[in-house]
């Protein structure tokens, strides 16, 4: 039965924050005009107050029935269908919430409505900011709400609602015009890809991250907009701090799920999805030091405004790029086109022009010093150094942006092939190599400027020690590497000495300033805490990207496929089953398929499970326990947690012991095979493997001839080169996957077969059902024989027993060695505490209201964080 109340409501929740988010931005628009602030009038903020709370309690309406559709299964809505099944767990529902576009406006939506709140409650500190920074944000809702207003005039679409009925959406069916209540009974699911703990906690950190990237930018307007051009900046640098915080997390985030989840063999794959959001981050990082060096020398107001604001802008850029359609040939994260392209270029043109036309008019008014920077002045570093992160920035936006140059030359009939690089990770590594280069020079040198007075002779001296250093360690590391088997590459390439020189002198340059600053206040040193999470993550990307070794290399001299590409030929290495096989100081196993149990730790071979017509149901073989603790007893009934995928058993041994990987991969009929990595994390490295190819299990196996043996008990036969032992038979009641009745007679044979490594235990059955003889043979995927129990000689006590046999089973497999990978998650670690210390010092100075001079003004010191 369909169910459309819900959808009404969410539909209506929708309509009613779209309107409350037009009357909050007209109402704080009135708040603010001049002469209402002289008369001491509050109504009209009053009035914006309460449409603003009716439109974030719309907003938790919309979420409500959205996600009461998905965790209900109400497939009669198209977005519950599109993404959501019957068997995803909670978590997974959690994750169909955002998965579609409607889903994540509705999350982008949520928080500013969020953060929107704590703002409007913080108007003890910021007061006279309430009104036309709430009317930039109100205005913003309007933009975002429209995106699930769903609303069709003929040929006009606003918006795209996620209650849309199935019999609306795929009106054209055949199976709605035959029946128009017609509910199907599952959902399309959720993408493969997705199913993973980062979907869960990604997509909301990275969303927080988008919506607070509006409270600089909101502070910034409202600055142009009512003449505060200087004051904006305190109030909006915590927040810049904050957005910044929660962006590059998001962004880490996504480049750890990308390593252990997809098979490119990293965490960063340079995909125009993935520019998208590094973009507006790196200009993002270089307005927070602009406005620094303006609380400190009054410098670089305007560059100030011109970064924050250009930092949501491209927020709302990367928006445009990844939902829009524009990127479906070149990126596989991006959205299909909805329709709402028009709308995006709308939003992001809308507040572009408006942010333009502000500064314009406000160009001349803004403060500007005509102070000359020297050589030793800080502001110069801080300034150099926002300059190269928007040149780094730049050169990733002009090359990401190329698919939207041929849609604008195409759109006003000029036509355009130009591609993306061939090879992208080389394309972009060739720049932003030396953007990091330049980055940890100035987050070195920059930082021991800003700490010490501006002259030559303090500054030789503060820079001397972490120069020796630096110098020290570096040389010990490169001797190390070079003519000593400690470190797993040898650090030899010009390029890569240099960026690690100036990096490790980065780490030592900030963590002076650390000491320096122990004995004054710890918060003080916050900039210099994520100046060393930065250095640390150039570090490590350094070692995992550029000394990242492939050591599953095919030294067969033989092609496994000519159909392959040359990169799986030449780096990969074939394993069948239970044949080891040496790969660089390891001997390595592929031992089976296996597959995740409910209720069963870790992962239960597929041979002791026996499907049924339930992909999710599976009857235990035998018993199935794992170490001393039974979970299923033979016969017993299970639930797979996810059928379409399998885990196959990688065994690594080696004079340092044993260890076993198991990497996924799913072929899935409509995206081709699926692999995900599994990871050996060791102090120094990563061994990263995942499948390249897996025979397909969809595909009917190429049986041999049948091989007849008749035999009795005791026997012994040779089955595909190996010993096999007949043991007699034994009549069973139950036949797992067969509903047996009366009369009904089954019996199977007891086979023991002696493999490499193990005995196998076969049991073909032979029954007779309904008066008919039956058989459900045994296939053993180790060896690769099928045993089919043919007949009985009742007088003679002799058995006839058939045995096929096929290529055994296999896997082609990379491997490839990450050393130091984690400098980079430690590094990201340490960066995102360094911003958290800046945010609460900052707030420190802010709280004593706008008029105080902050508390850096009185050490005559700050940082740049």
């Amino acid at each position: 039965m369909i169910n459309t109340l819900i959808g009404d409501v969410g539909h209506a929740s929708v309509i009613v924050a779209f309107v409350a988010a037009i009357v909050a931005s007209y109402a704080y628009f009135m708040a603010s005009r001049k002469q209402t602030e002289e008369s001491g009038d509050t109504s009209w903020r009053t009035l914006a107050r309460s449409a603003f709370y009716v439109h974030g309690f719309a907003v938790l309406a919309i979420i409500f029935c959205l996600f009461n559709i998905i965790y209900e299964h109400r497939y009669e809505y198209y977005y519950a269908w599109s993404h959501s099944s019957n068997h995803l767990p909670v978590h997974y529902m959690i994750s169909c919430f955002w998965e579609g576009q409607e889903g994540s406006f509705l999350l982008w939506l949520f928080w500013h409505v969020a953060l929107g709140v704590v703002l409007m409650n913080s108007g003890k500190k910021n007061k006279t900011w309430e009104a036309p920074v709430m009317a930039i944000f109100s205005f913003v809702q309007i933009f975002i709400a429209s995106m699930i207003l769903g609303v069709v005039i003929g040929d006009f679409k606003l918006g795209s609602s996620p209650f849309i009925l199935m019999r609306d959406f795929m009106a054209d069916a055949p199976v709605f015009k035959m029946d128009p209540n017609f509910v199907p009974t599952d959902g399309n699911g959720l993408n493969p890809l997705l199913q993973n703990y980062w979907m869960v906690i990604h997509p909301p950190t990275l969303f927080l991250g988008y919506a607070a990237s509006l409270v600089p930018f909101a502070f910034a307007i409202a600055g142009l907009w009512k003449g505060k051009f200087t004051e904006w900046i305190r109030p909006a640098l915590p927040w810049s701090h904050f957005a910044a915080v929660t962006l590059g997390i998001g962004i880490m985030m996504g480049a750890y799920w990308a390593y252990e989840t997809l098979n490119f063999g990293g965490y960063w794959n340079w995909d125009p999805v993935e520019n998208a959001v590094y973009i507006p981050w790196l200009v993002l990082v270089g307005g927070i030091h602009t406005m620094i060096a303006y609380r400190r020398s009054k410098q670089g107001l305007r560059a100030s405004f011109i970064l924050v604001i250009t930092s949501f802008i491209l927020i709302l850029y990367a928006t445009f790029l990844t939902r829009s359609g524009i990127l479906g040939n070149a990126s596989v994260h991006s959205f299909t086109d909805l329709g709402l392209s028009g709308q995006l270029f709308t939003y992001m043109a809308a507040f572009t022009v408006l942010a333009i036309a502000l500064l314009v008019y406000n160009w001349k008014k803004i403060p500007a010093t005509d102070k000359e920077l020297s050589t030793y002045n800080a502001e110069f570093w801080v300034f150099i150094g926002a300059a190269v992160l928007c040149l780094a920035a730049f050169q990733v936006l002009a090359t990401t942006s190329i698919p939207v140059y041929n849609a604008f030359l195409g759109f006003i009939g000029i036509e355009s092939n130009a591609a993306l690089p061939a090879d992208q990770i080389a394309h972009y590594t060739k720049f932003q190599l030396w953007a990091g280069v330049a980055i940890a020079i100035l987050t070195g040198t920059g930082q021991l400027l800003w700490w010490k007075k501006a002259n030559k002779n303090s500054f030789k001296d503060a820079i001397t020690m972490p120069l020796m250093l630096t110098l020290l360690f570096s040389s010990l590391v490169i001797i190390l590497s070079n003519k000593f088997d400690i470190f797993p590459f040898k650090l030899d390439n010009p390029v890569y000495i240099l960026l690690f020189v100036v990096s490790l002198f980065a780490v030592f340059a900030n963590f002076s300033i650390i000491l320096g600053l122990l004995q004054k206040k710890i918060t003080l040193s916050g900039g210099a805490v994520a100046h060393i999470g930065i250095a640390l993550m150039l570090i490590g990307i350094l070692f995992s990207s550029g000394y990242s070794n492939i050591i599953s290399q095919n030294n067969s001299g033989l092609l496994y496929s000519r159909e392959f590409p040359d990169e799986i030929n030449r780096d990969n290495i074939l394993l069948w089953r239970n044949t080891p096989v040496q790969m660089d100081k390891f001997k390595v196993s592929y031992r089976g398929q296996f597959q995740e149990v409910k209720g069963v730790p870790g992962y239960v071979n597929k041979e002791l499970l026996f499907q049924t017509d339930d992909a999710y149901t599976a009857i235990a073989r035998g018993k199935i326990k794992v170490e001393d603790k039974v979970y299923y007893e033979t016969g017993d009934t299970l639930e797979l947690i996810s059928p379409e995928n399998t885990y196959y058993q990688v065994a690594y041994e080696s004079p340092e012991g044993e260890f076993l990987l198991y990497p996924r991969a799913q072929v899935n009929p409509n995206m081709g095979l699926l692999a995900s990595p599994d990871i050996k994390h060791f102090v120094n490295k990563d061994l990263y493997t995942h499948v390249s190819t897996v025979p397909d299990p969809n595909e009917e196996k190429d049986w041999g001839e049948l091989q007849e043996y008749e035999v009795m008990a005791g026997d012994t036969i040779v089955l595909n080169d190996y010993i096999a032992i007949f043991n007699g038979i034994e009549q069973i009641e139950q036949v797992p996957g067969v509903q047996m009745a009366e009369g009904d007679v089954a019996v199977q044979a007891a086979m023991k077969i002696l493999g490499e490594r193990k005995e196998y235990h076969a049991h073909p059955v032979l029954m007779i059902k309904d008066q008919m003889m039956g058989r459900v043979p045994e296939v053993i995927e180790d060896l690769g024989v099928r045993i089919t129990f043919l007949n009985i000689d009742t007088e003679n006590h002799r058995f006839k027993i058939g045995v096929n046999v096929t290529q055994k089973d296999y896997i082609i497999l990379k491997a490839m060695e990450k050393p130091f990978v984690n400098i980079l998650w430690i590094g990201t670690i340490i960066m995102s505490i360094g911003f958290v210390m800046a945010i609460v010092r900052r707030n420190q100075e802010g709280s004593g209201g706008e008029g105080r001079a902050p508390k850096a003004k009185k050490e005559r010191k700050a940082q740049v964080a």
